[in-house]
């Protein structure tokens, strides 16, 4: 339960907080402080919950290289999964999950913060969508081009429907594990179970929600729904890059029941803030980390910049031991994290976390006539520049220093 990670840190709001609008202004206020809302009206509340980097760091106990190692290899793991007992025994229905109205723009009160669970043909699968909230009936799911959309087109070319179990107030390794994407035979499920295991030392408990999928035995939320094969326009709802995104097509979702823990708390991630940008740039770093090492290429740490929405700029740093590793680093990173729209290779002397460092590695390292690679590719439905297709123009660009460059290269001569 998010019980468990409320401390003295939290700054807790007494008075009612609206749902609409709002909580926007709370989370903005607060930056990367957690807030506790002890009346988002009528219901427990947090918000930036996890909108600061070291405090993921620490709740998972690693460090940032520990994290990056422990992570790629939870990748690879398939760990046995441990029931235990459920504690979400209360049932309820969707009226008493406070869902939040973020930004005026928006088409209204969304979901922001629940995993979706499936399972289809042997394949269980974990993923993050916002859901809008039509009535206390049903709304709509916006799916993007991955595992769930996949399943959820096999059932209706069959005829059938797909159910699911959306989760809200997970143990944080299940989030993150969640907002990872990975070939479509790996478990989303055993990743948060192996990073969970190295994490705490412990085994992470399951059991089954109302549909009898596998989900956290602890969930505060677990709200069990059917998507039908009727569709509509969704949106507008203002996403990660603050712009506003609709989508035609997206499929209706049927709201069956809500089991809760007896006093829940709601996670509310509000878009387009640091929260925001953890949560989706977080868990696509091990990605392109591993994808740079099974290129060969020696990698030392891979970030995804806020101005890019921690999602389309990222920065790798690496230690160059041969001029084919740029480009194997840069064909890497755009295969580990398919929305990547630009990435900066540096040194191991350039500090990736702070941006003025970056920018002058490209200052003093790089040529736009020999450093850069193009190449025009499916890219990232939330970049509203992009072609039809969501077809995007991908650009690495080279800011290491020449192999045997010499000494003008370098800041400090001791």
């Amino acid at each position: 339960m998010i019980e468990r990670y409320i401390n003295s840190e939290f700054t807790k709001i007494e008075k009612k907080v609206s749902r609409k609008l709002e909580i926007t202004e709370i989370a903005k206020k607060y930056g990367s402080k957690p807030v506790l809302l002890q009346d988002l009206e009528g219901k427990r509340g947090v918000v930036n919950l996890w909108a600061d980097r070291e405090r993921i760091y620490s709740e998972l106990g690693m460090t940032r290289g520990q994290f990056l190692a422990n992570y790629e290899a939870a990748l690879s793991d398939a760990p046995a999964l441990k029931e235990g007992e459920k504690l979400f025994g209360r049932t309820t229905d969707i009226e008493e999950v406070p869902a939040c109205w973020h930004y005026p723009g928006d088409a209204g009160f969304y979901i922001t913060s629940g995993i979706f669970v499936a399972e289809r043909g042997g394949k269980r699968n974990l993923s993050i969508h916002r859901v809008f909230i039509e009535s206390k009936e049903g709304g709509y799911v916006r799916l993007v081009p991955r595992d769930l959309q996949r399943m959820y087109k096999d059932a209706v070319s069959h005829g059938e429907e797909l159910k699911v179990s959306i989760i809200i107030g997970s143990p944080l390794e299940y989030l993150l594990a969640a907002a990872t994407s990975v070939p479509f035979e790996h478990d989303e499920t055993q990743i948060a179970a192996s990073l969970y295991s190295k994490s705490k030392g412990k085994e992470m408990l399951f059991s089954k929600s109302k549909f009898g999928l596998t989900v956290p035995a602890d969930s505060d939320y677990v709200i069990n729904a059917i998507l039908t094969s009727k569709t509509k326009e969704e949106g507008p709802f203002k996403d990660v890059t603050g712009t506003y995104d609709i989508q035609e097509g997206q499929p209706q979702i049927l709201f069956d029941s809500v089991e809760t823990v007896s006093d829940p708390v709601y996670h509310v991630l509000v878009p387009a803030t640091m929260e925001h940008f953890n949560l989706m740039g977080l868990p696509r770093e091990p990605t392109i980390f591993k994808e740079i090492r099974k290129s060969g290429v020696d990698v030392k740490d891979v970030r995804l910049s806020e101005g890019g929405a921690s999602w389309l700029h990222g920065i790798v740093k690496i230690r160059k031991s041969s001029n084919e590793d740029f480009a194997k680093a840069v064909d890497a990173s755009f295969n580990g994290h398919k929305s990547l729209k630009r990435v900066i290779v540096v040194d191991e002397d350039i500090d990736i976390y702070d941006d003025r460092d970056v920018e002058w590695a490209l200052a003093t390292r790089f040529q736009a006539d020999r450093g850069i690679i193009i190449r025009k590719e499916r890219g990232s439905s939330l970049d509203p520049s992009s072609y039809e297709g969501n077809i995007t123009s991908k650009m690495g660009m080279d800011a290491t220093m020449p192999i045997g460059g010499g000494r003008k290269f370098v800041r400090e001569i001791t």
